[in-house]
């Protein structure tokens, strides 16, 4: 997870705005509560975001918490939790643990090495506890291992591999809802690694990393071609959103979707302005 998929600040109500940094404080806390200070380090924004969906489509019973933290050692935080934030922290805690493990099987990077091992034993209790969810995060993380070792520059094959990642994320339960929670988490999950691999290119070019855009970045029309992309993949996603019966905190969501998705990529064509312009 990158950390795209969060709000767009100034378009959200003030109540919004404190009931989705409460969802956000209520995750970190499960995760200290749940998996310790290298759990609570795995925090992300996208998350959050599935917490909050899981929550409105579900309607799961919400509990409000009040905790002081590192952050806020003076003034109480407002919280929110439920079934689902436990949720959304497990799956936290087992993508940073194969995200930790395949960086140190591909270039051995000592820390990578002391992060796996610290949490080692509560990933594998995650396995043990959702074994689909596990066997997923490894099967599309070893396909998009596959990709980066053979150079593919084929957009579709390397980003549907988070796509699917994603996916099996989404899929909380294996219910009515399931068909539409796979495609969206599928074109969300795209689209999130679409933006990394757009915001890292010129540094991946001048570091000769991997990166799956390198071949269409030759192109002329380049700048349009990955706008075209990105839109399009948000589209599908919000798409099988809109056919979700959620109700609760929908402004909140479809404030993410809509705007807050596209935070990042404003700022990378503000900053490009700024260097065409000097």
């Amino acid at each position: 997870m990158f950390g795209y998929v969060t709000i767009c600040e100034p378009e959200l109500k003030v109540k919004d705005l404190k009931k989705y940094r409460a969802y956000y404080c209520g995750l970190c806390r499960i995760l200290k509560e749940d998996y310790g200070f290298m759990g609570q380090m795995t925090l992300t924004y996208d998350m959050t975001f599935a917490v909050i969906l899981l929550s409105s489509l579900y309607e799961s019973q919400t509990e409000t918490r009040m905790h002081r933290c590192k952050v806020h050692p003076v003034k109480k935080q407002f919280m929110l939790t439920n079934e689902i934030t436990s949720y959304a922290a497990a799956m936290n805690v087992l993508l940073a643990y194969y995200h930790m493990e395949d960086d140190w099987n591909d270039e051995h990077k000592v820390s990578s090495l002391m992060t796996k091992s610290l949490i080692y034993r509560k990933a594998e209790r995650i396995s043990e506890q959702y074994p689909r969810q596990s066997g997923g995060i490894r099967k599309w993380l070893r396909e998009l291992d596959e990709c980066e070792k053979e150079g593919s520059t084929d957009i579709d094959r390397t980003a549907g591999c988070f796509g699917h990642l994603m996916e099996e994320l989404f899929v909380y339960r294996e219910d009515i809802w399931e068909k539409n929670l796979r495609r969206m988490g599928f074109f969300l999950g795209k689209f999130i690694y679409l933006m990394d691999a757009y915001e890292d290119l010129p540094e991946d070019i001048e570091k000769g990393r991997y990166n799956p855009l390198k071949q269409l970045y030759e192109q002329e029309d380049y700048e349009e071609r990955m706008q075209q992309i990105l839109c399009m993949m948000i589209a599908e996603s919000t798409a099988e959103f809109e056919r979700l019966p959620c109700l609760v905190d929908v402004d909140i969501l479809r404030n993410i979707l809509y705007d807050g998705v596209w935070s990042r990529y404003n700022k990378i064509q503000l900053k490009k302005s700024e260097e065409r312009g000097k």
